[in-house]
């Protein structure tokens, strides 16, 4: 388990990179941006983007309407 600080909330987890941290928070991968201690995750990259203890992520979910 490692302690993120994840949209401002503190947090443990268990992932190991971004795309595991998307599954285990449970937020579908095509509509959101990442980023990770001010820097933008390419969503190309979540797979090999290391999560490490005290990093600061902030996930955006875009949700469509009108």
């Amino acid at each position: 388990m490692v302690k993120i600080l994840l949209n401002g909330e503190s947090k443990e987890v268990g992932a190991a990179n971004i795309l595991a941290l998307i599954e285990e928070i449970g937020i579908e991968a095509r509509k959101l941006a990442v980023e990770q201690n001010l820097e933008i995750v390419p969503r190309s990259q979540y797979h090999e983007t290391a999560i490490n203890d005290g990093d600061r992520i902030e996930i955006v979910h875009f949700v469509g309407g009108g």
